[in-house]
């Protein structure tokens, strides 16, 4: 059984030093040699440097991978919470339906309580 290729994932740190270490080298043939050693391609070299260029450190951190949530976690709290408004509502409802119909009960009985006395 071959074993599943695992993604690379690089810090922020060793991004850090990887481009100084190419921003280092004066003579041909070092970053490619810096390249080949560290198992990289220039693609990361380019993509790290605009991100420094940018200014942004927090873009030198590795990304999280797969789907993105479609939803703010603020409005999944409000869905749940209007379903459970829902749910005490029709509680609170059928509560009153059923005191409704105690209370004609009770009324049915007393006008039978009222029609059997003489």
């Amino acid at each position: 059984m071959v074993a599943k290729p695992k993604r690379r994932r690089f810090t922020a740190k060793y991004k850090r030093r990887i481009l100084a270490q190419a921003d280092a080298c004066t003579k041909p043939g070092e970053v490619s040699a810096l390249l080949r050693r560290e198992g990289l391609y220039s693609s990361h070299l380019s993509s790290w440097r605009q991100a420094r260029e940018l200014g942004e450190l927090a873009a030198l951190e590795p990304k999280k991978r797969g789907p993105k949530s479609k939803t703010d976690p603020r409005d999944q709290k409000i869905a749940e919470l209007e379903k459970q408004l829902a749910k005490e509502r029709a509680r609170r409802e059928r509560a009153e339906a059923l005191v409704e119909v105690q209370k004609k009960l009770a009324s049915m009985l007393e006008e039978l309580g009222k029609d059997e006395e003489p």
